[in-house]
């Protein structure tokens, strides 16, 4: 183990975001974990001091954000492998109506011509999760379909959407049952005071002042991003909230089966099309099966590595020829959006795994 990734977050804690916890595996070894900071610290937008301050742990469940497509796209893969699904095949043999350009490939890859977002909650005040989620599935094409890259949250709702159409079950049933149950992943789930090791919210990180939401004080334990709130807290683009240690697993899960040795949750066939440049034209980063390659906003000296993040202030980073798996859960939007710092902290984060890496022989 290593103090210099505990310095790394104490150095970031709170100007760039109130709670952080970082875990760095190399070869499938823990070779650095940290955490700092509290996982509520304000009570409302104007910075006032929360009058309970519990500190962050290994073991503190953040919001993921659009981590949350990671797992989504494992779902549709695993459908896929199956035949349930073909990534070609138009959405709208399970969405009739649908612009039949459109398939689960040009979902995963944004490049379905649909709009970045839809705040379906505005649109429709009054209406339940279900009528919200019929309004967006359809949602008019508004762009080229087929690229150039457009990242779409809405795009991703319809995935998931179709992923619960064609595995006869919700989203967040095919998540536990494909995915975190698999891997035996307690901490990792929709909803998070329905999870079953979660006393109540003492182990939840907050987020933003919402002063909509239901109170008192800051989001915490509801998915911050508005649309998902809106879809009932479960959707194909948010909701999902994990411990690092769970979301390390996951990315040690893809890492294997990347380099042929694993296939918990995904064949090596699967992980090899999800990590394959899939074209899509303007995108800063090549871009995969609903992963990012090499997102300069990320990866850090890790050129060639994979992964996404999340609007809260998370990201996990895969390096499969290095042999690393990088986790940086924080809660950034804690009591506000829009801090400095979140990208300079994950590369300082992805920089500490370098640093490890070399310490070590590859194996």
């Amino acid at each position: 183990m290593t103090d210099r990734l505990g310095a790394v977050l104490a150095g970031a804690v709170p100007r760039v975001c109130a709670a952080a916890v970082a875990l760095i595996a190399v070869d499938g070894s823990v070779a650095a974990a940290a955490a700092a900071g509290e996982l509520v610290r304000y009570a409302d937008a104007g910075g006032t001091l929360a009058a309970r301050r519990p500190p962050a742990g290994h073991d503190s469940i953040f919001d993921l954000a659009s981590i949350s497509k990671l797992f989504t796209t494992a779902v549709l893969l695993s459908l896929a492998e199956e035949g349930a699904i073909g990534l070609d095949e138009p959405v709208a043999a399970w969405i009739p109506g649908h612009d039949p350009r459109v398939t689960p490939r040009r979902l995963l890859t944004h490049t379905a011509g649909l709009p970045p977002t839809r705040r379906i909650d505005l649109e429709l005040p009054g209406a339940d999760a279900s009528e919200r989620m019929e309004a967006m599935l359809r949602t008019p094409i508004a762009h080229p379909v087929g690229g150039p890259y457009l990242y779409s949250d809405v795009g991703l709702v319809i995935a998931g959407r179709v992923a619960e159409l064609a595995g006869g079950a919700p989203l967040d049933a095919l998540v536990r049952a494909r995915v975190t149950d698999v891997l035996g992943l307690p901490d990792t789930g929709y909803r998070p005071a329905a999870l079953a090791r979660v006393a109540g919210l003492a182990r939840v990180a907050a987020t933003e002042w919402k002063p909509e939401r239901p109170g008192p004080g800051c989001v915490r334990g509801e998915v911050h991003d508005e649309t998902a709130y809106a879809l009932g807290g479960v959707a194909g683009h948010a909701g999902l909230f994990a411990t690092a240690g769970d979301l390390l697993a996951f990315g040690e899960a893809l890492r294997l089966s990347a380099i042929g040795q694993g296939g918990a949750v995904l064949r090596p066939e699967s992980v090899a099309e999800m990590l394959r440049d899939q074209g899509a034209e303007g995108a800063a980063f090549r871009h995969g099966l609903g992963v990012r390659i090499g997102d300069p906003a990320i990866v850090g000296p890790l050129s060639g590595a994979f992964g996404h993040s999340g609007f809260t202030g998370t990201s996990l980073v895969v390096d499969p020829a290095r042999g690393l798996t990088v986790v940086l859960l924080t809660n950034a939007v804690h009591p506000v959006r829009g801090r400095d710092g979140i990208r300079e902290l994950r590369h300082a984060v992805a920089g500490e795994a370098l640093r490890l890496r070399e310490l070590q022989p590859l194996t």
